[in-house]
């Protein structure tokens, strides 16, 4: 089944539920112009949550989903609310999904799950997901450790539900791309960092359209949490801490409620600027329908122009 058939949206596109940044505007604007918003359950309390889903539904009647980070603070209450308002959909990330799917599948939601190797996306299969989305390391965020290019078609190629590829994808190329290597469909978080129904901080935003591609860094690896990221002085500060084999404490010192201060106080030095690989294409400020219908043109413009031999 396709993925717009399977979803109930007019394009193969999922929004990103990024931690701080996917609210219930983003969400409904994307929803509205015909892909599947997504509400972030990261940085947000339950309350916020609840009071988004409300949101949502006053202001559109397409689907939508809310995704539930399986470390949140007060996961059992987020998953019961999430039951409670009778969410269709619901993508699990950040941990293991396998013993929530009973409650889920008892209420009628269905479950996608972010993927990062084949084994995860058999397991997910074989536990009732409808679809998996594999994260490639050019995301925004906390990564895994394979690459879009090399790994997505052996994803594609172990399971049978439809694999949504995310990760560093900002053009209608890109999607063509994913979908020749096997994708269903995509996810897409950063490109949507400068939609204007985003509620980010507008330093966030002009910091992110003035960066260049090779401003995009990883810090954590030492402690075995990579998170992508746009280079600023707080990134020089934590490289730095890394190579010192500085103690956890002293990076956490630094790195502890970054997102936030990027994202809600515009602290654009020594605030986490989450985004993925790609950065030149973030040019300018647009309405979420409007990047969407560029999206769509680009694509059809490029799958009209593919005349590949080999």
């Amino acid at each position: 089944m396709k993925l717009t058939e399977l979803l109930n949206i007019k394009h193969p596109l999922i929004q990103g539920g990024m931690a701080n940044v996917s609210g219930p505007e983003l969400a409904t604007a994307v929803s509205e112009a015909g892909g599947l918003g997504v509400l972030a359950s990261g940085g947000y309390s339950v309350e916020e949550v609840k009071n988004g889903i409300d949101y949502i539904r006053a202001h559109t009647d397409k689907p939508f989903a809310v995704n539930v980070v399986l470390h949140h603070p007060d996961l059992d209450s987020l998953l019961q609310a999430v039951v409670d308002k009778k969410v269709a959909y619901v993508i699990l990330g950040g941990g293991n999904p396998a013993p929530h799917f009973s409650k889920l599948d008892a209420a009628g939601i269905k479950v996608i799950c972010v993927v990062g190797n084949v084994k995860m996306a058999r397991k997910v299969e074989d536990l009732g997901a409808i679809a998996c989305i594999f994260e490639g390391a050019e995301a925004g965020g906390h990564i895994g450790a394979l690459n879009t290019m090399a790994e997505l078609p052996s994803i594609a190629d172990s399971v049978t539900i439809p694999v949504i590829s995310a990760g560093g994808i900002y053009t209608g190329r890109q999607i063509l791309a994913a979908q020749v290597l096997g994708a269903a469909g995509v996810q897409i978080g950063s490109r949507f960092l400068v939609a204007e129904e985003t509620p980010v901080h507008e330093a966030y935003k002009k910091y992110l359209i003035q960066a260049i591609d090779s401003d995009s860094v990883v810090t954590g690896q030492a402690s075995g949490h990579p998170v992508r990221v746009v280079k600023n002085k707080l990134t020089d500060k934590l490289l730095e801490l890394e190579a010192a084999n500085a103690s956890p404490e002293e990076f956490e010192k630094y790195a502890k409620g970054s997102g936030p201060r990027a994202a809600r106080e515009g602290d654009a030095h020594w605030g986490s600027i989450m985004a993925g690989q790609g950065l030149n294409y973030l040019t300018k400020i647009q309405p979420v329908a409007e990047i969407i219908d560029d999206l769509a043109k680009e694509y059809e413009e490029a799958k009209k122009n593919l005349d590949l031999h080999f």
